[in-house]
């Protein structure tokens, strides 16, 4: 049976988005996983949307907690807003109080990823603060450590992410993430989905 590797995420301005792409190809270069980007709900309105420039969502589905639970290893992906993730991630988590109470993602495997708009901007503190509602739910957090190798320590170009998980920088939002930040970010799709992986063969 095949390892249900989710990728959950929230993206304004398709930076986190465009990282989850690059995760989800990662993932699908292990055997038996299977590899899904999920949408959480936005709950803005298409007025305010409008308003802050962000463009019209893609066609990745939206997931709900039912869904959710069917997963076996996860990466969760946000932006951050004052230097933790977005509202919206946050009311899809706070949705979840069913799963909590029955623990039906307990044991299950999670990673982050995530954008800021600045350096100072929460590249860490994102990652850290999002750790408490894995903790909650009793799943397995799993960083990438420095198990990128030399790419986590490139100091003569801007890049984002650190030992939590990959992630980028979106500046004014101009800015995209850079060959080197999506390197990372798949190879954190396939260390975390062989984690995964053998964790469900040895369950």
């Amino acid at each position: 049976m095949a390892v249900k590797f989710y990728i959950v995420y929230y993206s304004m301005y398709r930076h986190v988005e465009r990282l989850a792409e690059e995760i989800k190809k990662g993932a699908d270069s292990v055997e038996g996983v299977e590899a899904k980007l999920w949408q959480v709900p936005e709950t803005l309105p298409e007025e305010v949307l409008g308003k802050m420039g962000a463009p019209p969502k893609s066609d990745v589905p939206i997931i709900t907690p039912h869904e959710l639970s069917e997963g076996d290893g996860f990466v969760f992906g946000f932006p951050t807003r004052f230097g933790m993730m977005a509202a919206q991630f946050k009311a899809f988590l706070d949705s979840t109080g069913g799963l909590w109470k029955t623990q039906q993602l307990a044991g299950k495997p999670a990673g982050l990823f995530y954008s800021t708009g600045s350096q100072g901007g929460g590249q860490e503190t994102t990652a850290l603060t999002a750790i408490t509602q894995l903790v909650h739910h009793g799943m397995l957090f799993v960083p990438i450590g420095y198990t990128f190798g030399a790419g986590m320590s490139v100091m003569d170009e801007l890049k984002g992410g650190s030992p939590y998980g990959s992630g980028t920088y979106a500046g004014d939002g101009s800015r995209q993430p850079t060959k080197l930040e999506l390197e990372q970010a798949f190879h954190q799709g396939k260390y975390i989905a062989t984690i995964t992986k053998k964790l469900k063969e040895a369950a």
